[in-house]
């Protein structure tokens, strides 16, 4: 492993359980780089290249922008150091193998080949390091007759069974408003690289992670495969209700407000029962079961939202509390910031962010009790540590960086 020198830009103590892990981050947007910056939310060295013209679509990504700069950004670059090269030359390629000699993972999501295509392939990176964890991230994996394709967020959802099953059961799929299939790709890449690294320990080999959008997907579809292939039933849409778990959904209160109550456990509906004042339904056959709730999912979840119409909000989450029984509002980003267990456990943390000012993000996550991670800086302006790694890390001296500036290779 090696020392994480330079990653004290600013005069911060790094910490972290990965604060002794470099990692050269290649590729854009979301499925690789959230992996990214996992590994350096939690202490590693991220060094993060891009096309000296272009950089990172996702600099310019997001609904909304703050002095023309975008609210994407500054988390997806978190903790990254952001140097530039073009890789399709000799002279871009040559700085990747420099990188790779002193680091311990490289992470790319490019369409499986392209590595291969400019030198870069394992088998050439190995030999100069072959400790070396390569982390790929691509929509079909590296191997099989789809490998070559263009794969993206959407379709490996929808490959993976997720779009299918999400939506109200009148009308086509739906999906979720966030790229849930990048950030499950990204997360199961980072688990890979943790276990790779834990390998590595006993056997001093590094390894290729090849992670696939549709199959992180898939990973999380639950028992929906042996249901069809064993019992022939196929799951179809059912809008804001699972198939058999009940009660478990948002209902209406007295001033039109949602509230979601989860009551599916024998022993939790026993108590939302005594709270609707209806004990003896706990008792009664047709909802006394999980099996029998789920049977009678309709006429049951009237009779809970007959009752919570009846309640003013307040009152209503009061009373559930006092009973024990799990419930929820369905937060929106401003509900987030003003929630006070959100704030107590500082799951929202203010970041200053150069050119736009106090900036809110979701904090680092999990919390580590010991080795504490932090948020070091915000995504960093295009090219904005090029002279700090290859003149620190790498030995270039100010003639070798104007020689490539001046043939476009770094910006």
């Amino acid at each position: 492993m090696y020392t994480n020198r330079a990653a004290n830009r600013k005069g911060l103590i790094v910490t972290g359980p990965l604060s002794d892990l470099r990692l050269v981050e290649l590729g854009q947007l979301l499925a690789g780089p959230y992996c990214g910056q996992l590994l350096g939310d939690y202490g590693a060295e991220v060094i993060k290249i891009e096309d000296p013209k272009r950089g990172d679509p996702l600099r310019d990504w997001g609904q909304e922008k703050a002095h023309g700069k975008s609210l994407w950004w500054p988390i997806a670059a978190r903790n990254k150091k952001c140097v530039t090269a073009d890789l399709r030359t000799p002279e871009g390629q040559q700085i990747v193998k420099e990188l790779v000699e002193q680091s311990d993972m490289l992470l790319e999501n490019f369409r499986p080949g392209t590595l291969e295509r400019w030198g870069l392939g394992y088998d050439v990176l190995s030999k100069i390091n072959p400790g070396l964890i390569l982390i790929r991230v691509s929509g079909y994996g590296q191997t099989g007759p789809y490998a070559p394709r263009p794969g993206y967020a959407s379709v490996g959802e929808a490959m993976g069974g997720l779009r299918y099953v999400i939506g109200e059961p009148d009308r086509m799929p739906a999906r979720a408003g966030i790229s849930l299939g990048d950030s499950l790709a990204a997360t199961f890449a980072t688990l890979g690289a943790l276990a790779a690294l834990h390998s590595k320990e006993k056997t001093g080999k590094g390894q290729v992670i090849d992670a696939s959008i549709y199959e992180s997907v898939m990973a999380y579809m639950e028992s929906l495969i042996p249901e069809w292939a064993i019992g022939g039933y196929q799951r179809e849409r059912t809008g804001s209700v699972l198939p058999k778990i009940t009660p478990s959904n948002v209902y209406p209160t007295k001033s039109g407000e949602m509230l979601l109550i989860a009551a599916n456990m024998d022993t939790v509906f026993k108590r939302l029962a005594h709270a609707m004042g209806k004990p003896e339904l706990a008792d009664d056959p047709k909802y006394a079961t999980h099996i029998a709730r789920g049977d009678n999912t309709a006429e049951l979840d009237a009779m809970i939202g007959d009752w919570s119409r009846t309640w003013e909000m307040k009152d209503l989450i009061n009373h559930l509390i006092e009973e024990e029984v799990p419930h929820g509002l369905v937060y929106t980003a401003k509900d987030m910031i003003a929630d006070p267990h959100i704030q107590a456990r500082e799951s929202i943390i203010n970041v200053d962010v150069p050119g736009v000012g106090e900036f809110p993000m979701q904090n680092i996550f999990p919390f580590f009790s010991d080795t504490k991670p932090s948020i070091r800086w915000s995504g960093p302006a295009h090219g904005e540590h090029t002279d700090e790694v290859y003149g620190d890390l790498l030995g270039y001296d100010a003639a070798k960086l104007a020689d490539l500036r001046s043939k476009g290779i770094i910006k």
